[in-house]
């Protein structure tokens, strides 16, 4: 199964509890059942930067109270390369996708973009697949890590797809600049003001995804989609609603 394994997922050096809510999303929407969220990275590198900032946000997601899944690229193919993208990698993806309620997504910046592993992941994720949206209507929170100066061509090029697979980015983003520095000899982040940054990020897309769970069905009909499948809307039942509304 391409998941990877989260190690010490309960260590969090770099984290001063004095100022966390263990529930951010607390008062907002239904907590329960845990959010479910889907980490996505841009590197096979052995020492990846990008996977290494989605287990710190998916430490973070769990303490927050989420259920978390971190998608491993090694073994997926290029889009086509199967005939019907029949390969098993691609098939756990879009399950996970379909199983989430949220994403989050962190590429490297190469050659001022999001790496060919990054797109490679979302290109395999369709807009609709046999009637179900593996991404419709979920929350996304972007990141992304730099060689060198700050730069946000990544998270830009990020909320570009996140935008045409019709989902919900939140507003806060991460931008780690040398990332090379920001991690010790364990491969944990140090204290710093990019590690802050992605605790204010997955708080943020906490509390998005339990304020928007009870509306996704909503949030993704459409009357284009209706009229091709050929779906009237129940005349009735929707003047009882617009009756029923509250006044403005």
């Amino acid at each position: 199964m391409p998941l990877r394994t989260l190690l010490d997922p309960d260590h969090l050096p770099a984290l001063d509890r004095r100022y966390v809510f263990d529930r951010p999303g607390v008062g907002l929407g239904p907590g329960d059942p845990s959010p479910r969220i889907l980490l996505l990275y841009g590197s096979l590198r052995e020492r990846s930067f990008s996977r290494l900032c989605v287990e710190e946000a998916a430490r973070l997601l769990q303490l927050f109270g989420c259920e978390t899944r971190i998608f491993d690229p090694c073994t997926l193919p290029l889009p086509d390369q199967h005939p019907g993208d029949d390969h098993p990698a691609v098939a756990e993806l879009r399950e996970l996708s379909m199983w989430s309620e949220g994403h989050v997504w962190c590429s490297p910046e190469r050659h001022g973009q999001i790496t060919g592993i990054m797109k490679l992941q979302v290109d395999h994720l369709p807009l609709s697949m046999g009637g179900m949206r593996p991404t419709q209507g979920r929350t996304l929170a972007v990141m992304q890590v730099s060689a060198g100066s700050q730069s946000f061509n990544s998270v830009n090029t990020l909320r570009v797809l996140g935008r045409w697979m019709r989902m919900v980015t939140i507003p806060n983003q991460s931008s780690v600049a040398k990332a090379f520095a920001e991690f010790d000899d364990n491969n944990r982040m140090k204290p710093s003001s990019y590690y802050d940054r992605i605790v204010d990020v997955m708080e943020e897309l906490v509390r998005f995804t339990v304020l928007l769970r009870p509306h996704t069905t909503q949030l993704v009909d459409r009357y284009s989609e209706r009229k091709e499948a050929g779906v009237p809307v129940d005349i009735a039942t929707d003047l009882s609603s617009i009756a029923t509304a509250p006044q403005r």
